[in-house]
């Protein structure tokens, strides 16, 4: 599970908008890219985006 002080200070690389966790994925409200979450730790690469 990701800290809540985490999850507000990242930000999806592509658009740069605010992300919010999903289903086990950190998922950006702008753009809608879905990045994975592996050991607990957001793997925020534009090319892990689903």
């Amino acid at each position: 599970m990701l800290n809540k002080e985490l999850l507000e200070i990242l930000a999806c690389p592509v658009c740069k908008a605010d992300v919010e966790l999903k289903e086990d994925k950190v998922v950006c409200v702008k753009c809608g890219r879905k990045y994975p979450v592996r050991d607990g730790i957001p793997v925020m690469l534009e090319e892990e985006a689903e």
